[in-house]
């Protein structure tokens, strides 16, 4: 049986890049603020290169933001983010910014860099970075590096980098375990609620979910479907004379037995009680009798046993397809007229009635 794509999962992966995009609009206004102001600064404090550097970072953060309102693509935004982040910081590090407190400034990168990527490349990126730092304050006679650090700022600024990058990769494990535990036991729910927890098909609500979608289908490209209404045959004398556990036994075997009959694009689900319905999709009515009518031959073939004994199993089943009603409602009323039909008719059959062509002389038929 085919399942739907996982809906739970789906919307909240969509909602999480949402918020990620927006919260990154958001610092990326903040950022081209400060560039802006602080640029100013040093443009009026006679820096006019460091405060150009500065507009400079502050119109790519204002690119990064124009081609993300136009293309939509989150993954440039974050990656474009990232990359004028690390440039910004690089420079700062290099010259020093004002009084060689550029540095301080990197304090930032380490939350937004877990929180756009992954623990395992946000890693990479950070020690790749670290590692350029310790290049540069090791080496300040290296070229286009202007800025001198004294030993004591340098073994402060890495210790307390370590520090706040360690604290950052744990919360941001912490909030992914927690957040895939919320995903899981979300997942856990939502499976609980569409499937039958005895036999493991779909449930009634979920298999009504399903048919109001394959109408809205039929309705919009006129792709016909069918249904197939089926009910085991005085099931309740089998739990009478053997017992709810036996029902139970026969209600699963049944199920894996309509399972293996069925293709992979059809559903099938429990009903309710002893009743079960498939539905067809892209299926016509001839095609769904002779699907039931394989189904209703196997099913009377097969061996349901229980505690040593054999259990005399039969179906009925009612056959409808959407050309024969107006409405998912219609549908189902006239699957249940053809499947009471059947019944009346001596059960172990199908309504409308089809025969099955077969190579075999026919075989005479004891209705139970």
């Amino acid at each position: 049986m085919t399942r739907l794509p996982d809906p739970s999962q789906t919307l909240t992966d969509a909602s999480e890049e949402q918020r990620v995009s927006r919260l990154l609009t958001g610092l990326s206004a903040m950022a081209i603020l400060f560039l802006l102001g602080i640029g100013a600064k040093a443009w009026f404090a006679t820096h006019t290169t460091h405060g150009g550097t500065l507009w400079f970072f502050a119109a790519l953060v204002a690119t990064n933001m124009l081609a993300y309102s136009r293309n939509g693509n989150r993954q440039q935004q974050k990656v474009g983010m990232i990359a004028i982040v690390g440039l910004l910081f690089g420079y700062l590090i290099i010259t020093g910014g004002e009084s060689n407190t550029g540095p301080l400034w990197f304090y930032v990168f380490p939350p937004l860099l877990f929180y756009l990527t992954d623990l395992k490349t946000g890693t990479a990126v950070l020690l790749f970075c670290c590692l350029l730092t310790v290049v540069v304050f090791q080496f300040p006679q290296l070229p286009l590096v202007t800025a001198e650090y004294t030993t004591d700022f340098k073994i402060r600024f890495f210790a307390t980098l370590t520090f706040e990058s360690i604290f950052c990769f744990v919360l941001e494990a912490s909030r992914l375990k927690a957040r895939n535990e919320l995903m899981a036991m979300a997942r856990a729910h939502e499976h609980a609620a569409r499937t039958d927890e005895l036999t493991g098909l779909s449930n009634r609500r979920d298999i009504q979910h399903r048919l109001n979608e394959e109408y809205s289908r039929y309705r919009r490209s006129g792709h016909h479907f069918s249904i197939a209404l089926i009910d085991l045959d005085l099931f309740k004398h089998i739990n009478d004379e053997y017992g709810h556990d036996a029902g139970d036994d026969v209600l699963r075997r049944f199920s894996e037995l309509m399972q293996a009959a069925i293709r992979q694009t059809d559903v099938a689900a429990r009903w309710g009680g002893e009743e079960f319905l498939i539905l067809l999709p892209d299926t016509s009515l001839l095609q769904a009798l002779t699907l039931a009518e394989r189904l209703r031959s196997e099913v009377a073939s097969a061996e349901f046993t229980f505690a040593g004994k054999r259990l005399p199993i039969t179906i009925s089943a009612g056959i409808c397809s959407i050309a024969k009603a107006g409405s998912v409602n219609e549908l189902l009323k006239l699957a249940d007229i053809h499947l009471y039909n059947a019944k009346e008719d001596g059960r172990n059959r199908i309504a409308p009635r089809v025969r099955t062509i077969t190579t075999e002389p026919a075989k005479p038929r004891i209705h139970a």
